[in-house]
């Protein structure tokens, strides 16, 4: 791996250079961990313009198409757009569709647009250990814009949130109880929520009064669990598919960057890097553990016995743990 030709790669803006270090990052190889890191520390300084954008949303909400409707608009302002699209992976086989790039034909044409479809291959939340770092290539090879899709399960929104500017959170109206399905932990964490008006087939805007009306319940839901005298996230209408409201969206996203304000940035970002840097250690532990010698021994040994009950879970964790110390 010629790591100083991948820098310069990256630094002109060269895509296929931006891919092969997305590539390299993902790796859970011992040489290219250690190419990445070599990496990561060359082009970090040249990184942290971009606007970064977490997008989450409901299954069926239409992320990929708001996305692409989004990103035209931002290439049409003239902007470099990188979109992170993490597909959940299979927990049996580790496969992944990755059919997000299909999604966004569109703005996957661009020439102002890199769209990365990866898979989760199980991580916590379904969001890819690598996702923070391909930010940081995205950055230093000139994109303006960076947007991270997750999955939206479980702890999907949680984890996106803390590694970006903005959360913001797509949801849908005409579902019965617009706040089903929301728990308050979700509310507690968005930036911005925008209510998409779930078009019908025929292409016809389907339902515009009853997204204003999920959209002011949704209001009065966020005054319940924002504090006072914190940025209140404004609820908006959009229909992604016909493109009405999007760019309002976005302005609620730069009215947010705006309350926060330089320091207000800096101070969240350098609060990510922390967090991160302990889910890097987590990881490396994990990995460290996966090849010691001495778990190695005690695995079957004390996998048979857990699934024969002759060993409860607790014991047979001190017993791995045991393990692992004495190497």
């Amino acid at each position: 791996m010629d790591v100083p030709a991948l820098v310069e790669g990256i630094r002109e803006g060269k895509r296929a250079s931006v891919s092969q270090a997305i590539t390299l990052v993902e790796s859970s190889r011992a040489d290219h961990r250690l190419a990445a890191r070599e990496l990561l520390a060359e082009i970090t300084p040249d990184s942290g313009g971009a606007v970064r954008v977490g997008i989450s949303g409901v299954p069926g909400v239409g992320k990929s198409t708001f996305i692409e409707s989004l990103g035209m608009e931002l290439v049409r302002d003239g902007k470099q757009v990188g979109v992170l699209a993490v597909d959940p992976s299979s927990v049996r086989t580790g496969g992944s569709v990755l059919g997000d790039k299909t999604r966004m034909s569109e703005l996957s044409a661009s020439p102002k647009s890199y769209i990365r479809p990866s898979p989760s291959v199980g991580t916590l939340g379904g969001v890819a250990r690598a996702t923070t770092q391909a930010m940081i290539i995205l950055e230093a090879a000139g994109y303006d814009v960076v947007l991270v899709e997750t999955v939206g399960v479980g702890q999907s929104e949680v984890t996106v949130a803390g590694m970006v500017d903005t959360f913001l959170f797509l949801t849908l109206a005409r579902t019965g109880d617009q706040l089903q399905g929301i728990k308050k932990g979700i509310l507690e964490i968005v930036d911005v929520v925008a209510v998409n008006k779930a078009d019908d087939q025929g292409g016809h805007t389907a339902g515009e009064g009853e997204a204003r009306v999920a959209a002011r319940e949704l209001t009065g839901a966020m005054k319940m669990v924002q504090g006072h005298g914190e940025w209140a996230p404004p609820v908006v209408t959009c229909s992604a598919l016909t493109h009405v409201g999007v760019k309002d969206v976005w302005q609620r996203v730069l009215d947010h960057r705006e309350h926060l304000g330089a320091d207000g940035l800096a101070r969240k970002r350098a609060s990510q890097q922390l967090d991160f840097m302990w889910a890097l250690v987590r990881d490396e532990l994990a990995e460290r553990l996966r090849l010691s010698p001495g778990v190695s021994a005690v695995r079957e040994e004390v996998r048979a016995s857990v699934l024969d009950g002759a060993m409860a879970a607790p014991e047979a964790a001190d017993r791995i743990l045991a393990a692992y110390d004495q190497d």
